[in-house]
């Protein structure tokens, strides 16, 4: 009983509140698909990707972790000899900046999860 009032609990978080997190990493590209690679992130920061504009080219975008208090910022970087103006939006959740997959794919599992939850907390002879 314990165990699945336990179960519930952690299951009922939403995504980042149970410690560090993993998000996903890129270097700078002008690719359109930045795959990456997983990540470790500290206690004090969040998955992000940024997005950079230029005038006269294309777009470039980077992933990986930063502090919080640094989302939504703008800042110039360069590539390939240009100056780009790049704006990370944070999210918060593990590998929450992988565009692999829907969004709500992440909500589903934490659903199901939350259903097993309950199903170990009702009694026996209900089921």
């Amino acid at each position: 009983m314990v165990l699945g009032w336990l179960l519930l609990l952690v299951m009922a978080l939403p995504p980042g509140t149970t410690g560090v997190k993993d998000c996903i990493f890129c270097e700078l590209t002008d690719s359109t698909r930045c795959p990456g690679t997983r990540m470790r992130c500290g206690d004090d920061e969040d998955c992000f990707t940024g997005h950079g504009v230029a005038p006269g080219t294309g777009p470039i975008i980077n992933k990986g972790c930063m502090h919080s208090t640094s989302c939504g910022r703008e800042e110039p970087v360069s590539y390939k000899g240009v100056t780009y103006s790049l704006v990370s939006s944070c999210c918060n959740g593990n590998l929450c900046n992988d565009a692999s997959g829907p969004v709500g794919s992440r909500t589903a599992g934490t659903t199901t999860s939350l259903a097993l939850g309950l199903g170990l907390l009702l009694p026996q002879h209900l089921l």
